[in-house]
């Protein structure tokens, strides 16, 4: 790229040189550059009877289009872990995974989870929308198979993936799966995590991180399964008030045949 910017820059003395130039060249030689002129104007104004302007400003157009797409696409979520998905390896049980996920931009996200491996993969919850500065915790289920030939959990590789991808929307609407289909070209693709074994007997930090996040996306769910506490004042049941307007009747009747039976 050096050589052909210098190629086509003139250097600053060759401009000094260019100035001098017309002190040194005779009458005919001036002649002739006006000609050119004249040409150069010439062919100018055929070029924009043509529409070569308006086609160059389109084609300038499309190129700033391409190159934006070309752009790596801004990421609204933070994933933690951030390119893998860790299960503990036991071959003929449903195993567990957790991933963190928060909206690091200023406007509200929805964020989808997709697997190569549907059957035997599913995720909770499938997706969703997170208001800004807000985080959650999504279990990932797995059935893991037994391994061919003997093979160890070290050995054991998996080709399923996990796909998340986010996209921009406004506060107050529902989630539902519907709108990554709408709005295709506002779709970013946020990660894709790949598989990683862990083995249930080693201790490890990516273990004990695991099981960490697992007991409080548990802990976030049993909260939310749990009725709203009562802060306010409290109100009478429906069958509280009836039960007391019953005894209260029964009151009244039994001092209705006191009050006759003491007339008689």
């Amino acid at each position: 790229m050096a050589i052909a910017d210098n190629n086509h820059k003139p250097h600053n003395s060759d401009k000094k040189l260019w100035k001098l130039c017309p002190l040194w060249q005779s009458g005919n030689t001036t002649s002739s550059s006006t000609s050119s002129t004249q040409n150069l104007h010439s062919q100018n104004h055929s070029h924009h009877q043509n529409g070569v302007g308006s086609n160059g400003s389109r084609a300038s157009t499309s190129v700033s289009s391409v190159a934006r797409s070309l752009l790596p696409a801004r990421h609204r979520l933070r994933l933690d872990p951030a390119n893998s998905l860790y299960f503990p390896y036991e071959p003929g049980k449903q195993v567990k995974s957790a991933v963190k996920i928060k909206n690091t931009s200023k406007s509200y996200v929805a964020f989808k989870f997709q697997t190569t491996a549907p059957k035997s993969c599913y995720m909770r919850p499938p997706g969703g929308i997170l208001e800004p500065g807000e985080s959650i915790i999504a279990t990932v289920f797995k059935f893991v198979e037994h391994p061919e030939n003997n093979e160890k959990p070290v050995d054991q590789k998996s080709k399923v993936k996990f796909k998340i991808m986010s996209l921009k929307v406004k506060g107050g609407v529902d989630y539902v799966p519907e709108l990554f289909e709408e709005q295709k070209d506002q779709v970013t693709i946020e990660r894709i995590l790949r598989v990683v074994f862990l083995d249930p007997e080693r201790p490890s930090p990516a273990l004990e991180k695991l099981k960490r996040q697992l007991a409080e996306a548990e802990a976030a769910l049993e909260s939310r399964k749990k009725p709203p506490v009562e802060t306010g004042p409290k109100v009478v049941g429906e069958g509280l008030v009836i039960d007391e307007w019953k005894e209260r009747r029964e009151k009244y009747l039994a001092r209705q045949q006191v009050e006759a039976v003491d007339s008689v």
